[in-house]
């Protein structure tokens, strides 16, 4: 009997949701920021957002390979931005900006 090793490695740790940014770098124009494998997840984008990471946020995606999907969570990854924002009383100008884009927010919302 032939040995039926996949060529494709089958571990639970490729099951993993990828996020993205696309960011207005102005003249420049628009790209999606390079990010390290351990900190595409949800939690670090919101935290970059609300550091001031990205200067012009525009847009977040969010897929997994594993699962077969992709999708835009700019909205969702806004309202947890907002969320934290409030929660610990920070934010960035970009992240300001962000919100009032996507959310149709303009008020101060931290420091």
């Amino acid at each position: 009997m032939r040995n039926q090793t996949p060529l494709a490695p089958s571990e639970p740790a490729f099951d993993v949701t990828v996020h993205c940014v696309l960011n207005d770098f102005g003249p420049l124009g628009r790209a999606y920021v390079e990010t390290d494998e351990t900190e595409a997840d949800e939690a670090t984008i919101i935290d970059n957002i609300l550091r001031g990471e990205y200067s012009c946020p525009l847009r977040v995606v969010a897929f997994n390979t594993a699962q077969g999907w992709a999708r835009d969570v700019t909205e969702d990854i806004a309202r947890a931005v907002l969320n934290r924002a409030r929660s610990e009383g920070r934010s960035t100008i970009a992240a300001q900006e962000f919100l009032e884009r996507t959310l149709g927010l303009g008020a101060p919302l931290g420091d």
